[in-house]
């Protein structure tokens, strides 16, 4: 064998040892699972986690009468519970397990096929699950700032139940779920403006107007009992949030990046809009005013936080900052219902506020990252909002009143008027928030 040809062998066999000692990696590229993407993606997770319990809890709790705070906190730590089984084992299958455009089915029931291996985009499909759990928790437990201080326990447990089954999870197929109707035709939400918050919101207001309004209500003053509690809850989903938007993305990118940005712009400016309103009309901005207004500005910029700019992200915020103060003042007092914590007035109708102002400001000409319905500009786009808007409403309004009255023939929904005037906190669950 001459030298060149020694020389050349020499070469093969070093670039194939190379092959083989690469081959973990390629293989590790080939299944594109990525670290940054998991580790953020696992952050996330634990932060939209946080936005219930304990975040909504204390914003809840804080804003009901001293004997039932204790009340507000069970449910939503109940429905964590609950919501994380049901989930794991059909609710996960329902929304993400098929291609059908009305729901995903049932081949991913009990988990089937969720292993340490398995994978969705580039984070393990474990993660991915418990990050859509943690969406299918919140969503049930903002449903309790309408009906609180007023429902019975063992109902809100059957009603919460039914309703991730028949309402939570078929929507989130149509608007994220692979071959999902509404997704299809080019819906824009990002983090959850409809699936989430409109669909809360409507189901909270037709649950208040079933149930009726507290004993008492309007004429006898409910205030606050700790608004301490609420400011905290309100900063804490204020921070949660960030893995609620950002998060969304499903991987550590700029998207992720801009998302975190303008939830940041516009619930500032939601904050803002929401004190000052208050401060004109009223005479004084109060804490509960602008921690709401917070709320809202998170609420609204959901759906438009992977598409918006920052410069639309204050005009998103200053929308729903202005709009869910009125909606939830004037609107809740002309229409007399008893929307006991603003379920409807912040979620519903921020969620409406910001589902259709996505369509606008996902334009590029205004600062957006582009449309889902390009050929027809911003007009189309809106249209296709209306229409996932309308679909939500309609179909939540309807199922949401059917489960209602269900659960009313098998357990009843309200307490007594004795346990409603001693207090869930004592009748319900023998215990008391506070012992003075």
């Amino acid at each position: 064998m001459n030298p060149i040809q020694t020389k050349s062998r020499r070469i093969g066999l070093g670039l194939g040892l190379a092959a083989v000692s690469l081959m973990p990696s390629m293989a590790w590229a080939e299944d594109k699972l990525s670290a940054g993407d998991t580790a953020w993606m696992l952050t996330a997770t634990a932060l939209v986690l946080f936005m219930t319990i304990p975040g909504l809890s204390l914003f809840y709790s804080g804003m009901v009468r001293a004997k039932n705070a204790l009340s507000v906190l069970m449910q939503c730590f109940a429905i964590t519970a609950l919501m994380s089984i049901l989930w794991a084992l059909y609710g996960y299958s329902v929304a993400f397990g098929g291609e059908g455009a009305w729901w995903g089915g049932l081949s991913k029931a009990f988990l089937a096929g969720v292993t340490v291996d398995s994978l969705s985009g580039t984070i393990p499909e474990t993660v991915f699950m418990t990050f859509q759990m943690t969406f299918a928790i919140i969503t049930p437990a903002l449903i309790v700032g309408a009906f609180a201080e007023r429902m019975k326990f063992a109902a809100m447990l059957l009603f919460m139940a039914l309703w991730l089954t028949f309402v939570y999870a078929p929507i989130a197929h149509w608007v994220w779920g692979d071959g999902g109707w509404l997704g299809g035709k080019g819906i824009l939400d990002f983090a959850g403006g409809t699936v989430v918050h409109i669909n809360a919101g409507i189901a909270g207001l037709v649950a208040a107007l079933v149930l009726g309004r507290r004993k008492g209500y309007p004429g006898t003053p409910m205030m606050p009992h700790n608004l301490t509690y609420t400011i905290m809850g309100a900063g804490m989903l204020w921070v949660g949030w960030f893995g609620f938007n950002a998060g969304s993305e499903l991987a550590a990118d700029g998207t992720a990046g801009m998302a975190m940005a303008v939830t940041q712009i516009a619930t500032a400016a939601a904050a803002l809009a929401w004190m000052f309103s208050e401060w004109m009309i009223h005479g004084k901005p109060s804490v509960l005013g602008i921690a709401s207004g917070a709320v809202a500005g998170l609420v609204a910029i959901t759906p438009a936080s992977g598409t918006a700019g920052p410069m639309g992200a204050i005009i998103i915020g200053l929308a729903a900052g202005v709009g869910c103060f009125l909606g939830a003042t004037k609107l809740k007092r002309a229409m007399g219902y008893d929307d006991s914590l603003d379920a409807f007035g912040v979620h519903g109708v921020g969620g409406i506020i910001g589902a259709l102002l996505t369509g606008v400001f996902a334009d590029p000409s205004l600062g957006g990252a582009g449309l889902g319905v390009e050929s027809g500009g911003i007009g189309a786009q809106v249209m296709v909002q209306l229409e996932g808007i309308a679909a939500t409403i309609v179909y939540t309004a309807v199922v949401t009143f059917i489960l209602l009255k269900i659960v009313d023939v098998i357990v009843g929904l309200r307490v007594t008027e004795e346990v409603e005037t001693e207090g869930l906190d004592i009748r319900e669950h023998e215990e008391r928030a506070y012992i003075l």
